[in-house]
């Protein structure tokens, strides 16, 4: 059978059209688990760096780093992150984490820090303190919006899919509070949440207070 050029021109019309809804498809991408952890230590930049800089990428990229960095070059480096990719740290954050990487990763060895509060301070003489503070603003100055929204699911669950989880169990806000303190992965798929060991108990409750309450 004789093939003419207006035959020949529907079949490639035809081709392009399954191409492009093939190209439509969306696209998925599964990463692989985090393994990789930062060294411990006990400077106080350690829990920082746990906290913060597992937001937007891996420790393998802190472990591809050049061991030559000095606290200057650590310092430059995690400003950048802040400049010119937004992450959510402040002044005294970059100088706790830089001056524990710089220890750590770099050339600088026993770098004298002084311990960086993560939340607000509770006054053990106040039992009314927890309830005065304020469960979204704690999100906000701990980075927690970074990974979790309110209603939909970003690196980590929603505050309402997690509200939905626990609703009608008794001991709801103390499993809600050890995940926020202790960090852990699996039971929202493999993404790791660091730990939030600086968070005292009247935070800790603001903060199950108000992700129940979506």
């Amino acid at each position: 059978m004789k093939i003419t050029n207006s035959f020949r021109s529907i079949l490639f019309a035809a081709a392009l059209v399954v191409q492009c809804d093939l190209n439509a498809l969306p696209t998925t991408i599964t990463l692989p688990p985090e393994t990789a952890e930062l060294k411990p230590s006990a400077h106080p930049g350690q829990v920082v760096a746990a906290q913060k800089c597992s937001i937007c990428h891996s420790v393998d990229y802190i472990n591809l780093q050049p061991r030559s960095m000095n606290l200057t070059q650590w310092t430059a480096e995690v400003t950048k992150m802040q400049h010119a990719y937004g992450a959510p740290i402040d002044t005294e954050e970059i100088a706790q984490i830089s001056s524990y990487l710089a220890s750590e990763y770099g050339t600088e060895k026993a770098i004298a820090s002084t311990p960086l509060v993560a939340s607000p301070p509770a006054n053990k003489d106040d039992t009314t303190q927890a309830k005065t503070l304020d469960g979204k603003a704690l999100l906000s100055s701990n980075s927690c919006l970074g990974c979790h929204s309110i209603s939909n699911k970003v690196l980590g669950p929603s505050y309402k899919d997690v509200a939905a989880k626990y609703r009608g169990d008794e001991q709801a806000a103390a499993k809600v509070q050890e995940s926020i303190k202790l960090g852990g992965t699996g039971k929202w798929g493999a993404a790791k949440m660091p730990p939030y060991p600086k968070l005292t108990q009247d935070a800790l409750q603001a903060l199950a207070v108000f992700i129940l309450k979506q």
